[in-house]
């Protein structure tokens, strides 16, 4: 049966749709019947006494690459007359992100279903949630401390030190044995103890790459995609010039995310990109979680049918 889909999300025009998963997403579900609309977060408003509406557009996708999208109506509608509201507006986690979760679980409150579930995003800050996992993740410190980095750092010796609100590897430094730039590097990430900083230990397997996983449903995808730093780079993700290779998921990261994949989802976590480097555990992906496409094209496997098979099953 036909269902009413909305998604919330940046600006359809900005889309780059050769390797967009919420353009994957919305393919497969035009492709199995289902209607689509979209709008993005400053178009939602709440009117006291009201719903929650957005001014959106209804959009059917055309094929084509350029002009991907056709508008065949537009206006202001409620939240709660969709079957399913998508959000997968990416980071940063700032407050207008955190203000568009309260809207949207208002928009709960009013009847609709949203994935991932507004209380989720909130609770699962993608660096900070790791902390709840410490079986699966290296030695890891969280800090507005310069002392507590430094003391980090001589314990460990090699480290990487990145922003709680980063994406994409933005932001992210290593500092190996010698200190090399320590101290300007935490005064530039923690802006003299006013912003809080992650350092965890280095990890040699990234030369082998940064892994996404993607748990779907409660369920672990096959396949993994690696991302794998070039030339001197330390970051493997796409965004700072990773390579994206795609394989088979290993029996030990298996077994990792088959023990978080099901605590997640319970919590209404429909979607989650687990990144791993060797079998540590370093970041918990639950915004707008990507690499659909770049899996599905290295390998076939149909990574946005798993994703629509377990979103229809939830709004059954």
């Amino acid at each position: 049966m036909s269902k009413k889909i909305l998604v919330v999300a940046d600006p359809l025009e900005a889309f780059k749709t050769y390797k967009d998963t919420t353009f994957a997403m919305m393919r497969e579900l035009q492709r199995r019947g289902h209607t689509l609309a979209a709008c993005e977060p400053r178009q939602m408003q709440w009117v006291s006494g009201g719903r929650v509406t957005a001014q959106l557009r209804h959009i059917r996708l055309t094929g084509a690459l350029d002009h991907w999208f056709d508008v065949t109506a537009e206006g202001r509608e409620a939240l709660a007359g969709f079957d399913a509201v998508l959000m997968r507006k990416d980071p940063p986690f700032d407050s207008e992100f955190f203000y568009a979760t309260h809207l949207l679980e208002q928009a709960e409150r009013e009847g609709a279903r949203v994935f991932n579930k507004p209380a989720a995003l909130r609770d699962h800050p993608e660096k900070l949630a790791l902390m709840e996992f410490p079986q699966y993740a290296p030695p890891t410190l969280v800090t507005r401390s310069a002392d507590d980095v430094r003391a980090f750092h001589a314990e460990h010796r090699d480290v990487i030190l990145k922003p709680l609100d980063g994406m994409g590897g933005m932001g992210i430094f290593r500092v190996r044995d010698d200190g090399l730039n320590l101290g300007a590097i935490v005064e530039t990430l923690n802006q003299g103890g006013a912003t809080s900083v992650m350092v965890q230990r280095y990890l040699p397997e990234i030369v082998q790459g940064d892994k996404r996983l993607l748990l779907i449903g409660g369920q672990v995808a096959p396949f993994v995609l690696a991302r794998i730093p070039q030339g001197t780079e330390v970051r493997g993700n796409l965004a700072a010039g990773g390579k994206g290779v795609a394989q088979p998921l290993r029996d030990e990261d298996r077994a990792v995310a088959e023990a978080m994949a099901p605590v997640l989802a319970a919590r209404g976590l429909l979607l989650v990109g687990l990144d791993m480097i060797g079998n540590r555990v370093t970041e918990i992906n639950v915004t707008s979680p990507t690499c659909f496409q770049e899996i599905q094209q290295q390998t076939g496997f149909d990574v946005p049918a798993m994703f629509v098979d377990a979103l229809e099953a939830a709004m059954a």
